[in-house]
């Protein structure tokens, strides 16, 4: 999965369109179902691919003894990082880090682990602010302070840096005296001596030292963006089915879908009698859940809204991929089409587009589940967002929930 996932960062998968046409908010009349099959085995058709990718358990538990945890134990990803207050490329990594705590604070575990390195003059004196600040319940803040003013700290003589740590402290409303006397004390040099200990039995290497779900090093770019991607994608694994859906629809039955978006109800019709798979999934998704409290990932103005991906990040699936359909009398021609994203024939997940515009490119490639009866103006109203591999934004607009009326 991480080698698909890097793979897919590296392209960018947005297709161009023609000049659309523009929206419309005017309602579609209901279509009545033409008669078809009852009968219908117990799931649908699918690939499953469903992999979980579950934290190294054995790997933490060696591990959390010997560093600072920040995260829920039973957190779908695990961040180990073996790393060195004065190292450059750390204080880079760490600034990612923080911004994935801050971002994931339920989704990540993150272990720390001290790296001191023979050939810095103030790394165990940085590893005894932090510790020394752990005891009055500090680590992070001390940890996160480190980093950010390296360039301040870093340079200044040994014999200096126990008053800078100090007036820090004082900042981070710690008690300066016992800061002071824990920076100096037995517990902390204990704390010091058990990270040299630990690193001078581990092989040799240049910290950062990153592992991510893994007892494989993590070596891919691990800038926030990035980063950011591999723990949605790892998390969502939680979220995945691990069977077909099961054949839960009535082509003989018409199935009235509302997205409940941040900015007002859309209203759709499903084809259960033209795309019967596509819109079983579509159903059964809904009903579970899979739909509710995401965004809308991608939306290009007069061209698509897209959605249907809870690691929001485009690259998802529910765990099991199905067939692409294609019906007679569908097509985009028009906008408010909805249809189902894929990577390629018979790709078809959870997510899916709904057309701002007519597009005849698309005829071959997506399948047609519905259309939209009312609420264009708010897909149209939705914000423009594009993102790009390696290129964070913040969240798009909400879609709260959706449920699913059969009729």
């Amino acid at each position: 999965m991480r080698k698909r996932l890097i793979s897919l960062l590296a392209s960018v998968f947005i297709l161009v369109s023609c000049s659309p046409a523009p929206a419309t908010a005017n309602p579609v009349s209901l279509a009545t179902p033409t008669p078809g099959p009852t009968a219908t085995p117990a799931s649908m058709p699918c690939t499953l691919l469903h992999f979980p990718v579950t934290p190294e358990a054995a790997l933490g538990a060696a591990f959390e003894s010997r560093g600072h945890v920040s995260g829920p134990a039973d957190a779908p990803v695990t961040i180990i990082v073996f790393s060195d207050y004065q190292c450059l490329p750390c204080a880079f990594l760490a600034a990612s880090l923080r911004q994935i705590r801050l971002t994931h604070p339920n989704d990540v575990r993150l272990i720390y682990l001290h790296a001191p390195q023979a050939n810095f003059d103030k790394d165990k004196l940085a590893i005894q602010a932090v510790e020394a600040a752990d005891l009055q319940g500090k680590f992070w803040e001390m940890h996160d302070l480190l980093f950010e003013k390296q360039a301040e700290w870093s340079t200044l003589p040994p014999a200096d840096f126990e008053a800078w740590a100090m007036a820090q402290a004082a900042g981070l409303a710690m008690d300066a005296a016992r800061f002071q006397s824990d920076f100096e004390g037995p517990l902390v040099a204990d704390h010091l001596q058990q990270a040299i200990q630990s690193t001078a039995g581990d092989r040799p290497f240049a910290p950062p030292l990153l592992f991510v779900n893994s007892a494989s090093r993590y070596t891919a770019l691990a800038d926030f963006a990035s980063l950011d991607t591999v723990v949605r994608m790892d998390a969502l694994t939680a979220r995945q089915f691990s069977a077909c859906p099961p054949e839960s629809i009535d082509p003989l039955k018409q199935y009235i879908v509302t997205l409940h978006t941040a900015k007002g109800d859309v209203v759709l019709q499903l084809y259960p009698e033209k795309t019967p798979q596509a819109v079983n999934n579509f159903v059964f998704l809904a009903r579970s859940g899979w739909y509710d409290g995401i965004t809308f990932y991608r939306v290009l103005p007069e061209n698509r809204v897209m959605t249907g991906d809870p690691s929001e990040t485009g690259l998802g699936n529910p765990g099991y991929l199905f067939k692409t359909e294609f019906a007679t009398g569908l097509s985009f021609d028009q906008p408010g089409m909805l249809a189902m994203d894929n990577d390629g024939p018979d790709t078809n997940g959870s997510r899916f587009f709904i057309t701002l515009g007519s597009n005849a490119q698309w005829n071959e490639q997506y399948t047609i589940v519905g259309q939209v009866l009312s609420g264009l103006d708010i897909l149209s109203a939705l914000t423009a967002r594009d993102p790009q591999p390696g290129i964070y934004l913040p969240p798009g607009d909400e879609l709260i929930s959706v449920t699913i009326e059969e009729r």
